[in-house]
């Protein structure tokens, strides 16, 4: 069934002149780890920081459940489980690891989903977000990288962890000095989930030809992506609250300076020093310590770099 709905999409999108296909990549692009993070960056240095520390903190407990649970299911691409499926060229370069569930449809889940969740925005700006998610998970469908199931559990899973770290920010809100414990719990997970993807064992299919199919250490690299980042923001969150405390109630122009600042120096980091150290440090330990320095970039270095540049 799943496959079926696969090829109708896909001869709806060859055989109707690429109607709806630039569009619907543009919605794809929107659940992209590197747009997620960058929004939520952004919100957190210039506009909300405690609206961006929770979309943080639930999107990067996302992305310990997408890795735990691609290597648990170890389902494929919809390509390699069935030659009739011919995904849109563009999206494949972003269609990474195991197939289920999908990692953009939890990335929208927990970005837009998570506004959703919050009570904050205007029901106009919510029906908006929830129809983001909605078109970001359908869009994986549509460009053929996807089966239903990989993007209906990808955003039910989503939207179930942003619904827990929201419940989880209010009741530290209200136990500030409980934080360092949420944070070891949150390390002790990444530690287990990074060992779990580490030893377990993974399918090993082979063509008629006598060659592997799919490389089971390659597709669980989005895993230890995940731990990376997921430790790199409990670490840095806990060294900011101590440390730096910084505020995003601050003027129009230093919110201005930060954005055009930090969104250079981000590019430089993930664009620059990202790839030198993934190249440096071979397999998965280069995969989660790349990760580890973006995203600690993000949550603690960047803002303490301009909290120490605004006071002076």
């Amino acid at each position: 069934m799943d496959i079926s709905i696969l090829l109708v999409l896909q001869q709806f999108r060859e055989g109707g002149g690429g109607i709806f296909l630039k569009f619907l990549e543009k919605m794809t692009f929107l659940g992209e780890m590197n747009t997620v993070l960058v929004i939520m960056a952004v919100v957190y240095w210039c506009i909300d920081k405690d609206m961006g520390a929770y979309l943080m903190m639930g999107w990067s407990g996302n992305r310990l459940v997408n890795g735990m649970l691609k290597v648990t299911a170890c389902v494929y691409r919809p390509w390699i489980r069935d030659a009739r499926v011919v995904p849109n060229a563009a999206t494949m370069a972003t269609a990474t690891g195991y197939s289920f569930p999908s990692g953009h449809s939890m990335n929208a889940a927990s970005v837009y989903g998570g506004c959703l969740v919050r009570s904050d925005f205007s029901r106009a700006s919510r029906i908006i977000f929830a129809l983001t998610v909605a078109l970001v998970a359908f869009s994986r469908n549509y460009l053929g990288v996807h089966t239903p199931q990989d993007v209906l559990i990808g955003v039910s899973a989503g939207l179930l962890v942003m619904v827990l770290t929201y419940l989880l920010m209010r009741w530290i809100a209200i136990h500030p000095k409980e934080d360092k414990y949420v944070a070891v719990v949150g390390l002790i997970l990444a530690v287990l989930v990074a060992t779990y993807a580490a030893v377990k064992p993974y399918p090993a299919d082979y063509d008629l030809e006598g060659k592997l199919i799919v490389d089971g250490a390659k597709m669980a690299r989005d895993t230890f992506k995940g731990v990376g980042w997921c430790m790199a923001f409990l670490i840095g969150w806990i060294l900011e609250r101590r440390l730096v405390r910084f505020t995003t109630q601050i003027s129009p122009y230093r919110r201005l300076t930060r954005l055009a600042v930090g969104l250079f120096t981000y590019y430089a980091v993930s664009l620059i020093l990202v790839p030198l150290i993934a190249s440096g440090i071979s397999g998965a330990a280069g995969t989660l310590v790349s990760c580890f320095v973006q995203m600690f970039y993000v949550v603690f270095l960047f803002p303490l770099f301009f909290n120490c540049v605004e006071r002076n």
